[in-house]
């Protein structure tokens, strides 16, 4: 089929670029547009003054056999390391293996406690929560209250900026999923019973060696040198709709002063991981009233990071280290040498201190000098280094990081979403921030996939039930249970 005008990408993130690099595959003409003014989203790679680290930290892991094939396609072997899988919680002064161990978090309380914690799960067991639609709820009925509160709420409430009673269990469904202190004892006990499949948290991963950018950074070079064009510091300014489908996009030339170099591309089809908010924002003729009132009450959760360099000794083993301390900020310290030591230069390591904040509150107004002592201040309060041990820093904003499940979430994107189907038939939401769900780096690229393969193909995937099933993303089953999954997913294979 020969299309006059181009398909659209809207970001230039891993769902974007995989859309896009599909689409230069089977010889479609495409567009990228991306209001940064470097690739990759979250997933980018930051580099100043010979140092690499990451927006946040992006195992490369999946049971998507045509996500790996992908990555595989774009980066050769030689390129990827494959790097052991360790996080651990900060708790007390203290550390815990996580996901949580049983014996280990029990054992690191201390007798008294654990016994406490064990009789908080047991009374779950009998008196349940009353609300597990929440966060909290959801997480007590798994662990019990005192687990709760000393392992998951802390955290969870400075990465949301909210009470864990207005958070949607969804988050908790994607992170924890089927974990629960009862299911870690019996695993810790019986390691095997009978026919049993044995089921286990992967022990490693691979990992582009200079860090996730490498992998955006190589798509787009090939979707370039395939003839598509990606285009750079062009936000969208509005998506104009007609007859049931989208016909044009206006986008700024000039970075995000919308007043000057506004183009006009006009286009077969749009596949878009802009926020789902401002995609709702700059449709025209704009949506009915309900429709608009749902999209503004959608809410983001931002992201600052602040990269520390410090000795290698100060470095520690995990890719992070979750920190539940009340007493710090910091929600969130990464250990890029232990990601890749390609990413640091020799007898050093770049330690990522991550604050999730919202725009203009006092940590994102803060100056980045301010923001560098301030970060290197909490370092040393947690223990792993001094102050003057820490020779420089970096500070990266990333805004929108994370689509909030607050309530009413839920409810407000199926109404965007029917509308969408019904009204714009041609536009397609993909990507985490595009669907506004909590979507990892390979669930949003099978997304774009599931995209191209509807656009190209005329087929019908339901694009929306990707990542639905109800297992914690790193679990790692046998053959058998494998295959059920794969045979749960979508029918008929994407292009390429």
């Amino acid at each position: 089929m020969t299309r006059s005008q181009p398909i659209l990408a809207i970001g230039a993130g891993p769902a974007g670029l995989t859309a896009a690099y599909m689409l230069m595959k089977v010889g479609e003409q495409v567009v990228v547009l991306e209001a940064d003014s470097t690739v990759g989203g979250i997933s980018r790679t930051v580099q100043v003054d010979g140092w690499r680290f990451d927006i946040g930290g992006h195992r490369f892991f999946t049971k998507v056999p045509e996500v790996e094939s992908f990555w595989h396609e774009i980066l050769p072997d030689e390129d990827f390391l494959i790097r052991p899988r360790m996080s651990r919680i900060y708790y007390n002064g203290k550390f815990f293996d996580y996901p949580l161990r049983a014996f280990n978090a029990l054992a690191a309380l201390g007798p008294i406690e654990a016994l406490r914690c064990v009789g908080s799960y047991a009374w779950v067991r009998v008196h349940p929560p009353s609300d597990r639609d929440s966060f909290e709820g959801w997480t007590a009925a798994r662990f019990g209250w005192r687990l709760y509160r000393k392992f998951f709420k802390s955290y969870t409430e400075k990465v949301w900026g909210m009470p864990a009673t207005s958070i949607k269990a969804d988050w908790a469904a994607q992170r924890i999923k089927n974990l629960s202190l009862g299911k870690a004892i019996f695993r810790a006990i019986f390691k095997h019973s009978g026919n049993e499949t044995i089921t286990s948290l992967i022990e490693e991963f691979q990992y582009p060696k200079y860090g996730p950018g490498m992998m955006w950074e190589r798509c787009c070079d090939l979707v370039t040198c395939g003839g598509g064009r990606v285009l750079l510091d062009s936000p969208v300014i509005s998506v104009r709709h007609r007859d049931g489908l989208v016909r044009s996009v206006l986008y700024s030339s000039s970075g995000n002063d919308p007043t000057v170099g506004i183009q006009e591309i006009e286009v077969s089809s749009v596949i878009s991981s802009m926020p789902l908010k401002e995609l709702v924002t700059s449709l025209y003729p704009p949506p009915p009233t309900e429709v608009r009132a749902a999209a503004e009450s959608l809410s983001y959760r931002d992201f600052l990071t602040v990269a520390l360099i410090v000795p290698e000794s100060c470095g520690f083993p995990d890719n992070w280290i979750y920190i539940h301390d009340p007493e710090v900020s910091v929600g969130r310290i990464q250990n890029f040498r232990s990601w890749s030591p390609a990413m640091v230069k020799n007898g050093y390591t770049c330690l990522g201190m991550e604050y999730f904040v919202s725009i203009g509150d006092k940590l994102w107004e803060m100056p980045d000098t301010e923001l560098v002592e301030s970060a290197a201040e909490e370092l040393a309060k947690i223990g792993i280094a001094r102050k003057e041990q820490v020779e420089t820093g970096y500070v990266v904003r990333m805004p929108k990081a994370y689509p909030v499940y607050d309530d009413g979430y839920q409810e407000a994107v199926e109404t965007i979403r029917k509308w969408l189907d019904a009204n714009v038939a041609n536009l397609y939401p993909v990507g985490r921030n595009g669907m506004h769900r909590y979507n990892n780096q390979d669930h949003s690229m099978y997304t774009a996939m599931l995209a191209v393969d509807n656009i190209v193909n005329m087929s019908s995937h339901d694009i929306w039930s990707v990542n639905v099933e109800e297992e914690y993303h790193e679990v790692q089953k046998s053959d058998a249970l494998v295959k059920s999954d794969d045979e749960r997913r979508c029918s008929s294979s994407p292009v390429g």
